[in-house]
């Protein structure tokens, strides 16, 4: 697949206009997206191409690692679902994962996800309007993200970025977790005690500056995805405020590592 994604974007990774281009995909096709990645870097370094230079919408189910190395220029949009490892050692651009508009279920229950997305992420973003499973974020250290809800060990020793988990989490939350910040809406509140407390303090989500990041990534999940879950929370926002916590560094306070503000989205 990626064979083919160089072949039709053959202008614009050589620095000639954009290109918008859209395929079916299924889990045969796995890490999709690494080779693009690959020759943008080898042509233009970590500077990548301009914000969604490449722009791809794939449909189907996508094997494993979908995504990965991720660069600047790139947007990658799966309609459907994926496995495991989407996002890994991604460095900048952006993925969208959502279900179908045809889909009867509701997004926010069911898992859209695999185990061990963004692993070791340095950058870019990922909106993914459903579920992930186990280890999400796992050495995430400059990656942000939106995700519906995900499993056990989710934000293991990250060490910079933002996550904002838009429901229940599994046991073991931020276990290591030594830098960037995570939001995590706690409807049920049993967030407490599913959090790994060793290394990291929480916070009611009270700051300004938070409360901006908060609003900021959910405007922009809703316009990359269509969530409804995204869009409830945005309408009853201060009915539901009071539901988030924020998850940093022992000590780390309100001192802000990142700005959402800096990311193009």
């Amino acid at each position: 697949l990626d064979e083919a994604i160089l072949h039709d974007a053959a202008s614009a990774l050589n620095g000639k206009g954009k290109a918008k281009l859209s395929y079916p995909i299924r889990n045969i096709h796995r890490t999709v997206g690494a080779r693009v990645a690959g020759v943008i870097a080898k042509r233009y370094g970590d500077k990548g191409l301009p914000h969604g230079t490449i722009d791809v919408t794939l449909q189907g189910v996508a094997g494993q690692s979908f995504g990965a190395f991720c660069i600047n220029g790139m947007r990658l949009t799966l309609i459907g679902e994926a496995n495991d490892y989407v996002g890994k050692g991604m460095a900048g651009g952006e993925l969208i994962i959502r279900p179908s508009d045809e889909s009867s279920y509701a997004w926010h229950k069911n898992v859209i996800i695999g185990n061990t997305c963004l692993y070791g992420a340095t950058g870019g973003v990922l909106y993914a309007a459903g579920r992930a499973g186990e280890r999400f974020g796992v050495r995430n250290s400059g990656g942000f993200s939106v995700v519906e809800g995900l499993g056990d060990h989710g934000c293991e020793y990250m060490t910079g970025g933002i996550m904002l988990v838009l429901g229940e989490t599994g046991r073991n939350f931020g276990a290591g977790m030594t830098g960037g910040r995570a939001y995590v809406l706690d409807r049920e509140r049993v967030f407490e005690k599913r959090v790994n407390l060793e290394l990291v303090e929480l916070h009611p989500l009270e700051c300004s500056e938070d409360i901006s990041n908060v609003r900021t990534l959910l405007e922009r999940h809703f316009i990359a995805t269509k969530s409804n879950l995204a869009l409830d929370v945005l309408t009853n926002w201060d009915d539901t405020q009071e539901f988030f916590w924020m998850v940093v560094p022992r000590g780390a306070g309100a001192k802000l590592e990142q700005a959402v503000s800096a990311k193009e989205g």
